[in-house]
């Protein structure tokens, strides 16, 4: 399984694109500005969108991606891409994006019958099927409902993206009793502006810390979400932390492997 780094930036910038990773080649996880980086080609071989949340930084490619492939899957009489989130996330969505008035409803469009898009509900603790990879929705903790995800990786152990979360006990009981091979986890914020980290459920590096600090072992953690201009501050942070873990800042075009490609 190979998962690509589309976008890890919490904003946009020359360079910086928000969230959202490609396993394999048909598996968007979040979609945010850096799908726009794909070709037309890799666009179209995307079956399943899995969104963490409603925020835009994270959804605003779903409605950008449907007008581009409509065209080519339905001369190749392709079905849906489906779209997993929370049912909040879902009817979201539904009455702020795909409404008719920010961007046309492609659950209903070239026709309701034959859709770009199909919208699927999960809920947090599912274990769902796709694409052939299973895929765990796991807890987060932010200002609108929301979750992560962690994708077996077989032998190799979990890839494990928290999604936008403030501190969350939950997420730590699960992730226990997990192999994990790669912890992508968001901090959001420097400690110089912790509470702002705090009001809008974000971490900063001292919270990371303790969050961190929840987790046994040595497991590769990679840093995401950082704003634009912050990446050096923020990693100065981290690294004064006393944690066992290996972290890294996350990069757009970095590319995670488990097991055998």
């Amino acid at each position: 399984m190979i998962v690509k780094v589309l976008g890890c930036s919490g904003a946009i910038a020359a360079g910086s694109r928000t969230t959202s990773f490609l396993v394999d080649d048909d598996v968007l996880i979040d979609a945010g500005t850096g799908v726009g980086d794909l070709a037309l080609e890799a666009l179209a071989r995307i079956e399943h969108i899995l969104i963490s949340h409603s925020h835009l930084d994270h959804v605003l490619a779903i409605g950008l991606l449907a007008d581009s492939v409509m065209r080519a899957r339905r001369a190749a009489g392709r079905g849906p891409i489906r779209v997993h989130a929370l049912p909040e996330t879902l009817a979201a969505l539904r009455e702020h994006i795909f409404n008719g008035v920010i961007w046309p409803d492609f659950t209903r469009l070239p026709s309701a019958e034959h859709p770009v898009l199909q919208f699927v509900p999960f809920a947090v603790g599912n274990q769902i099927e796709v694409a052939g990879k299973r895929i765990e929705v796991i807890s987060a903790s932010h200002t609108v409902p929301a979750c992560g995800f962690a994708v077996d990786g077989g032998e190799a152990g979990w890839w494990v993206y928290t999604g936008d979360t403030g501190p969350n006990p939950a997420l730590w009981v699960r992730l226990r009793h997990m192999k994990i091979a790669h912890l992508v986890i968001e901090t959001a914020f420097s400690d110089e502006e912790r509470q702002l980290a705090y009001i809008s459920r974000h971490l900063c590096p001292a919270a990371l810390g303790h969050e961190l600090a929840q987790l046994p072992g040595s497991v590769e953690v990679h840093i995401t979400h950082i704003k634009p201009g912050e990446t050096e501050a923020v990693m100065s942070e981290i690294g004064k932390l006393a944690s066992g873990h290996r972290i890294r800042a996350l990069s757009a075009g970095q590319v995670m492997r488990l097991g055998e490609a």
